[in-house]
């Protein structure tokens, strides 16, 4: 009994099965270093939150048809810098108001970052820091 179940776990007087391996099937056999040089490692590109082409759009819309291409560069996930020095008062707060529900629309946030700035990001941006200096309320 114990014979069988040495030999069943593979332990036991089974030196005649083992074969010491002869010239011809080592040379059969590649070698490890060859057996690598032949594999090419797969590079797989890796897709993060942010895209690495991103851009920030810089505006300055003087009329309030303007809107639409800003719009646009939001919707294509690029964040928007728009500077309101050549629209009235009135004109540039359509224009905040629209690119408001734009903003939401796309999961965004819109900033003001000067008097007459306003910075429009996509859900994929992050702005981190804060400006120090008081915005004037009675302008947009």
């Amino acid at each position: 009994m114990a014979g069988f179940i040495s030999n069943f776990f593979g332990v036991g007087d089974s030196d005649s099965q083992y074969e010491e391996p002869t010239e011809a099937s080592q040379a059969a056999a590649p070698t490890e270093s060859a057996t690598n040089t032949r594999s090419t490692p797969k590079v797989v590109p890796m897709q993060g939150g942010k895209s690495v082409n991103s851009k920030i759009a810089l505006f300055e819309p003087k009329i309030y048809s303007d809107v639409k291409e800003i719009a646009t560069q939001l919707l294509k996930n690029q964040a928007v810098i728009i500077n309101f020095d050549h629209v009235d008062d009135e004109m540039a707060r359509r224009i905040v108001d629209f690119l408001t529900g734009t903003v939401f629309a796309i999961n965004g946030e819109i900033e003001r970052i000067g008097d007459e700035i306003f910075l429009c990001i996509p859900e994929n941006y992050e702005v981190s820091g804060s400006t120090t200096s008081q915005f004037d309320t009675s302008k947009l």
